[in-house]
């Protein structure tokens, strides 16, 4: 009896490449792995930061008219929802925008000018005290060397006077290219408020098909989060600047108004911003009215600071944008790295943004809405209806997943 069953061939010796891969370790595979991915990453913000500021006279006007977007958005379909049109409701939004930002630019400007004489006297009287105290005080420092610093000083300032007039006069274009943006962020804002929804689908109509659905739908998810961090970020701005305002008043700081101002500017930059701002009037104070005012006025930004992160930003903020306090520094010192302060603005919007839209998918269930506290405070003033936290309601373009079909700027009707 013969055996008909064919040998089986011996199995194949592995590769050698195949046997070198095996003999690392799984934790470097595991790390080397990450490290390319990483540096990828790393490579793409670089370049994105990098195209940003290389085309920053577009760039810079896009990103503000979004958020500017984001914040009259709630106002024009307001506006609409009573009847009025939405061109009309769109041009009054962004006439009422370009009144109030003009208006309070040239209030700042005209206190400035006018306080300016006087606190560059106070200055020089403040100098003038400060080198008879290095000379007389407990430190007992040489007049003469205190005069040789002077003199080194206008020596400086002197040699440099070609290379500061020369800046100063470069101004007139820097003047001319803000106004050039200032134009270009007005026009956008108005087309964003208009048709923001038919031009984000216009957009996104590049995208293939089978993925079309989902940018759109991140998209929606990502303006939605920016609307509630813009509001979010108005509302506690100002109230840092009014309570930071109220203490310069009662010291008798002089230019309250534009230091005010300039706090409300600076909060656009969470954490750090109102605080950095502030040492401007920490300065006017030490120059103006000596250590002890200015002492206590950075006592008032410490407080301010902590009331703005532990009580403030919870109260009024809520769930609507959660972000680590880690991740806020970190994208603010990313954002100013790579595009100065308008990268620090910029920043935790843009994170925001993204951290909303990189985890929407298609059937996602509609995110449930936990109002921040001062939403249901005032909700239970005026309605008197409990918030215990419910779906989104859909709005009349929203789909089964309960996302509205619109992006950034979903703000057309």
């Amino acid at each position: 009896m013969t055996n008909d069953t064919a040998p089986t061939d011996p199995a194949p010796e592995p590769s050698r490449p195949f046997i070198a891969a095996e003999r690392v370790s799984p934790g470097v595979r595991v790390a080397a792995a990450w490290s390319w991915r990483l540096l990828l990453i790393g490579v793409a913000v670089v370049t994105v930061g990098w195209l940003f500021i290389r085309f920053e006279d577009v760039t810079v006007p896009v990103t503000l008219a979004l958020l500017f977007a984001a914040l009259l958005h709630p106002l024009v379909a307001w506006a609409t929802g009573k009847g009025l049109g939405r061109a009309t409701a769109a041009v009054a939004a962004v006439v009422l925008a370009v009144l109030v930002v003009l208006g309070v630019l040239a209030f700042v400007v005209q206190q400035s000018v006018a306080g300016g004489p006087e606190l560059a006297a106070e200055f020089s009287q403040t100098i003038d005290d400060t080198r008879n105290w290095l000379a007389t005080g407990p430190l007992k420092i040489d007049s003469d060397q205190l005069h040789a610093v002077s003199n080194e000083m206008t020596t400086w300032i002197k040699a440099h006077e070609s290379f500061i007039a020369s800046h100063a006069l470069s101004t007139a274009g820097l003047f001319s290219r803000i106004g050039a943006g200032f134009l270009l962020t007005v026009f956008l804002l108005l087309f964003f408020l208009y048709d923001g929804r038919g031009m984000w689908n216009f957009v996104t109509k590049a995208v293939p098909a089978a993925g079309r659905e989902r940018v759109r739908g991140a998209g929606a998810a990502g303006f939605h989060t920016l609307e509630q961090y813009v509001k979010a970020t108005v509302l506690v701005a100002a109230i840092d600047s009014i309570i930071i305002g109220i203490g310069l008043a009662a010291l008798g700081v002089p230019l309250v108004l534009p230091l005010v101002v300039i706090i409300f500017l600076g909060a656009f930059i969470p954490i750090v911003g109102s605080f950095v701002a502030g040492f401007l009037a920490v300065l006017v104070a030490l120059t103006t009215q000596g250590w002890l005012n200015a002492v206590i006025v950075l006592c008032i930004l410490v407080f301010v600071m902590a009331f703005e992160g532990h009580i403030l930003q919870p109260f009024v903020l809520g769930n609507a944008v959660k972000l680590h306090p880690v991740a806020v520094i970190v994208a603010i010192a990313l954002g100013i790295m790579l595009a100065g302060i308008v990268g620090g603005v910029l920043a935790v919007p843009l994170v925001a943004f993204l951290d909303t839209a990189l985890r929407w998918y298609p059937g996602r269930p509609a995110p449930v809405r936990k109002d921040s506290r001062l939403t249901r405070w005032i909700r239970r003033r005026t309605v008197g209806a409990a918030d215990t936290g419910r779906p989104a309601p859909p709005t009349a373009d929203a789909g089964a997943d309960g996302a509205t079909d619109a992006g950034p700027p979903a703000t057309g009707g």
